[in-house]
């Protein structure tokens, strides 16, 4: 199983974190460091971004054009190109993948502590196989069966890593209406919902329901997860996820925002204690 922060995704991005620190100290442009390795403005900002592969050629000139000459700190630099270069266990499934999912994935897989607000669906790492079977065929009618198995092997296997690594925390944050919305037949809802009930006692997961009693509360604005990772240098992310596309927001006023209604709809929500009791009473309403 990959450890957080070993996924090529993450490596990518703080990859480009790094040279962008180097190129600052040094007072270059990014179009003067896009001319040095035979590209523009904008592909020094992709790089930078970890949005785009890295060549090992690009990255040996950039470290000389920023001055870094020690073998030791070069070789680690290039040691992480060819790491952020290694295909993910995730793009065998690609094809049946939304385009801007497979990204997702990769910064998944490397953090190390993951908080989510759901309001439509039980989150897609605390579902069972039956409950994504529905909501997969029923966000695109027009895939075919092996699409749908394939993205619902992606997502039993992303829930492997979060249940079976002690050094991921997961927090979920789910309004009363995602549980009480029916996806599938009875049994399938009480099977989810039993599922969500032993998890409650999982060490590394923390599930709280907003009851529909709150009313409005600070997250009318739909649903989004805050991914932290492990280095360092690294900033935490904050996932949308929209019809067609995905929206990353890592600037730090962003992040507190978002942070803040974290914390803000914990203490509107019923206490961690508390879920398993709210859950049982919902499966004897089915």
């Amino acid at each position: 199983m990959a450890q957080p922060g070993s996924g090529p995704t993450v490596r990518r991005i703080l990859l480009g974190h790094q040279l962008r620190k180097l190129r600052e100290a040094k007072g270059i442009s990014r179009e003067d460091a896009g001319y040095k390795i035979r590209g523009s403005e904008s592909k020094i900002s992709r790089l930078e971004l970890g949005r785009v592969g890295f060549k090992k050629r690009d990255v040996e000139d950039l470290l000389t054009l920023y001055g870094v000459t020690a073998a030791e700190e070069r070789e680690q630099l290039l040691h992480l190109v060819e790491e952020s270069n290694k295909p993910g266990w995730w793009q065998q499934h690609s094809e049946a993948l939304p385009s801007w999912f497979p990204a997702y994935v990769g910064l998944e897989e490397a953090a190390t502590r993951i908080r989510t607000y759901e309001v439509q669906f039980v989150p897609g790492l605390l579902q069972t196989e039956d409950y994504a079977r529905h909501v997969i065929r029923s966000g695109d009618p027009e895939a075919d069966e092996h699409e749908v198995e394939s993205r619902v092997t992606v997502r039993m296997t992303r829930q492997r890593r979060i249940y079976e690594n002690p050094e991921v925390r997961f927090w979920a944050i789910i309004d009363e209406a995602a549980l009480r919305r029916p996806m599938g037949s009875a049994q399938i809802m009480r099977n989810q919902l039993d599922f969500l009930r032993e998890l409650t006692d999982h060490p590394s997961i923390t599930i709280q329901i907003v009851p529909f009693r709150v009313g409005a509360h600070a997250a009318e604005g739909g649903p989004f997860t805050i991914l932290r990772f492990p280095e360092f240098d690294l900033p935490d992310i904050v996932y949308l996820e929209q019809l067609t596309g995905a929206l990353y927001q890592d600037k730090r006023e962003d992040v507190d925002i978002y942070t803040m209604v974290m914390e803000r709809l914990s203490v509107a929500s019923q206490t961690p204690s508390k879920t398993p009791d709210v859950l049982t009473a919902m499966i004897k309403d089915l």
